[in-house]
């Protein structure tokens, strides 16, 4: 039987298929489901800074609307920081899961300010998370602020955090980079044990009806793995970290494409939300018998064969492929 195991962030996990970030970790008990599934590790849903904030400024307000109505008013109410309020749930359920899983359970924050990254990254080590994946999720929309100081501040926010937690370190990634490769490689410098590529932005819609702007949820499809593939294949053993690739890991030939390409696991989201926790035994069975069929005995001899310093044509990974990819449509065309 073909050994499924790898390693991620220093962890022995017992097979590639790791469970991204996504509501479906809001519940401890299909967290357990999809540990009795099989899953090697979970990526708990993120927490999001600005939802702690917003929600400390609206009980703030409450609390002292009315404190000035007359003196007796000021000592109505214990001192703000004394609410267990924001991050409390999301430790807890962390600390609650920690006895009883045996697989790593990674916490996800998604932080806008240093202060609040570090803060509560530090919650979570304490909480007793076996790994921290900052969700770098910011939408530069201002002119005047340039990409050099936008990723200055993302390589502050990394040591920061670097500096203040103990566990192993991943950072999730967008793509809206100038150069990728000189940015990880400097993130890495800076700490990050681990890369996630790529965070999926949600894109907004349009009610042209009533002219609202709508928020839409679209989950991914296995075409969604073509750009992480890439540049996974493309960074591997030019990085001296781990790499997890994520979004459109849906069946097993994407996992075996991602492990291909150089990526230490695959992480699935939609596929969970669509199918149940049932998919990851499914899709390991499918694993063990690709690898039997194709003689392959661990998923480490995999790792990497279709990266691009393993292939015969590296430049398919770059323009190359622009002009022949153009060209295959050119029968298709309708007259």
């Amino acid at each position: 039987m073909a050994d499924l195991s790898t390693t991620y962030l220093g962890f022995k996990l017992r097979n590639p298929i790791v469970a991204s970030a996504s509501a479906i970790s809001k519940k401890n008990e299909r967290v357990r489901a999809l540990e009795d599934a099989g899953i090697g590790a979970v990526v708990m849903y993120s927490l999001f800074e600005e939802e702690i904030y917003h929600e400390s400024k609206a009980l703030n307000y409450y609390l002292e609307a009315h404190t000035y109505s007359f003196p007796e008013a000021l000592t109505w109410f214990p001192e703000f920081d004394h609410y267990n309020l924001g991050p409390e749930k999301y430790l807890s359920q962390i600390a609650e899961l920690k006895k009883h899983l045996k697989i790593p359970l990674i916490a996800s924050l998604n932080g806008n300010t240093k202060g609040g990254w570090v803060k509560y990254a530090r919650k979570m080590e304490d909480a007793g998370a076996d790994a921290l994946e900052l969700n770098i999720y910011h939408i530069a929309t201002d002119p005047n602020v340039e990409s050099s100081l936008l990723e200055q501040a993302y390589m502050d926010l990394v040591e920061s955090v670097r500096q203040t937690v103990k566990i192993p370190l991943a950072v999730k990634l967008s793509q809206f980079h100038t150069s990728i490769p000189n940015f990880t490689f400097r993130l890495v410098e800076k700490g990050a044990n681990g890369l996630v590529m790529f965070n999926r932005f949600f894109q907004p819609d349009l009610n042209i009806d009533d002219l609202t702007v709508v928020p839409h949820l679209e989950l991914s499809t296995s075409s969604d793995l073509l750009l992480p593939l890439r540049w996974i294949a493309i960074l591997y053993g030019r990085l001296k970290t781990d790499m997890a690739l994520t979004s459109g890991v849906h069946t097993v030939k994407d996992v075996v494409k991602g492990i291909m390409a150089g990526a230490r696991v695959t992480m699935m989201a939609s596929e969970l939300i669509h199918n149940g926790s049932k998919r990851v035994g499914e899709i390991l069975l499918d694993l063990q018998k690709w690898m039997t069929d194709h003689d392959y005995q661990s998923v480490d001899q995999m790792r990497g064969a279709l990266s691009q310093q393993h292939v015969n044509e590296p430049g398919a990974f770059e323009r190359a492929n622009y002009m022949k990819a153009l060209t295959s449509f050119d029968n298709r065309i309708m007259p």
